[in-house]
């Protein structure tokens, strides 16, 4: 296999993880950044924490996953990217920080200070992490600046929170808690379900407002025809990958409309899960060559930032043996914790910790 395919392979590989990422661990943050909206009350609260409670770790293998394989694959775009985002990718681990601790920690004492003071930096960690996220695919998306050898950004901090940049957090944040209060529509029943379902309905509208905004603009201010790298196709397919990013947001919407219809809200979950794949894919799409960057003397690129043939082919065997490893307990884990819970799942003595139990 060339050095070209193999490259090729890896940039695909690494969309799928960071993909895989959002989806997976879209609707944690959304039930965690959902927190102070559904779980008002602590005993519904727990039941949102115990539907992510046995996954949302295995869910950031996916990012630790993505950044390894950028850092192995691609080390000039680990380098330029890592570096020049430092502060928000400090923002994001920070946040990521916060987030698991809450979750390990708020049940080790029986004080309801202690756990609404942990379930608030859940809360506030998945906003912070869906926000900057957002905001950096957004600025991917548009391109950021690279010169030098080695290459470095020249775009400043406060230039990243530029209009299309804040609308690209705008997205995460809405599309991820539309995710969330989908999933929790799945996972629970009793008062979580019919607060979720309102959620839904509320929120879902919005969501869509703002991502069909930002496809639009995006498609038309920073359109793939920019890319060197892409050909005349390219802008079409960003067109219609977008769109279907949008369609299938307002598909779940539909579906969702009539509340307590499990085939409705099965449905409904798969389109928000389509939406999120859609989005990021039409973002990949728009980075193939350049990896998001535009280089002022055209020295750098995806070749330019990729590893040597014999790193990428030892990695291709080590990823051909433990991808499908991940994959398979990933699907195993969800399996086994498939069912619904609700406040009768909680045990009677609210301090002591909830058993991961399922009705029927």
């Amino acid at each position: 296999m060339s050095h070209e395919q193999l490259i090729f392979i890896w940039f695909l590989l690494i969309a799928v993880l960071w993909i895989g990422f959002f989806f997976l661990e879209g609707f944690d943050f959304g039930v965690a950044m959902l927190y102070p909206v559904i779980g008002k009350d602590p005993t519904e609260r727990r039941v949102m924490i115990n539907t992510v409670g046995p996954t949302w770790d295995g869910n950031e293998v996916w990012l630790i996953t993505a950044g390894g394989a950028m850092f192995a694959a691609f080390p000039g775009w680990y380098s330029t990217f890592f570096s020049g985002l430092y502060i928000p990718l400090l923002l994001v681990l920070l946040g990521l920080i916060v987030r698991g601790v809450s979750f390990e920690y708020r049940a080790l004492r029986p004080d309801d200070n202690w756990r609404d003071t942990f379930d608030w930096a859940a809360t506030i960690g998945s906003f912070i992490v869906s926000l900057v996220l957002g905001i950096a695919f957004a600025n991917l998306w548009r391109g950021m600046p690279v010169a030098g050898d080695p290459p470095h950004m020249t775009q400043g901090l406060l230039e990243l929170f530029h209009p299309f940049g804040l609308l690209g957090g705008a997205v995460t944040v809405l599309l991820f808690m539309t995710h969330g209060a989908v999933f929790l529509c799945l996972k629970t029943a009793g008062s979580v379900r019919m607060k979720a379902n309102r959620v839904v309905k509320t929120l879902g509208p919005a969501a869509l407002a703002v991502l069909a905004t930002f496809v639009v603009i995006g498609n038309i201010a920073y359109p793939a025809s920019q890319n060197p790298f892409l050909g005349e196709g390219a802008a079409v397919a960003m067109w219609i990958v977008s769109a279907v990013s949008v369609a299938a947001l307002g598909y779940a919407i539909l579906m969702h409309s009539e509340s307590g219809n499990q085939a409705r809200e099965n449905q409904a979950f798969i389109g928000t899960g389509v939406s999120i794949f859609a989005l990021f894919t039409a973002i990949f799409i728009k980075m193939y060559g350049t990896l998001g960057f535009i280089s002022a003397d055209g020295t750098f690129d995806m070749g330019v930032a990729a590893s040597s043939p014999y790193t990428l082919r030892v990695m291709s065997i080590a990823a051909l043996i433990f991808v499908p490893i991940v994959l398979g307990y990933s699907v195993w884990s969800y399996y086994v914790f498939r069912k619904r819970i609700s406040t009768k799942n909680m045990p009677v003595d609210s301090h002591e910790p909830a058993p991961a139990t399922s009705e029927g």
